[in-house]
């Protein structure tokens, strides 16, 4: 039972960082290009929802960071880069 029940609580992890994060409001912008794979803060082109993006520094994935912080960023883009 102990495996089942650490099996149900990893399903049930993974489900909830799928959902898109809340708008943390406007002292925060969207920063592209920064996100590790799987920690992306919401949807792109190529998936629908919050940490499933496929490869580290992805120009299409974003995070969202405290406002004036992406451009100090190296590899950082307020836009979508491709």
């Amino acid at each position: 039972m102990c495996g089942a029940a650490a099996l149900a609580i990893g399903v049930l992890s993974l489900a909830a960082s799928a959902e898109p994060v809340s708008d943390p409001g406007a002292n925060f912008e969207k920063c592209y290009g920064i996100s590790k794979a799987g920690q992306n803060d919401c949807q792109t082109a190529t998936h629908s929802c919050a940490g499933m993006s496929k490869q580290n520094a992805d120009g299409a994935s974003w995070l969202y960071v405290p406002k004036g912080t992406c451009k100090k960023l190296v590899g950082a883009s307020l836009t979508i880069r491709n």
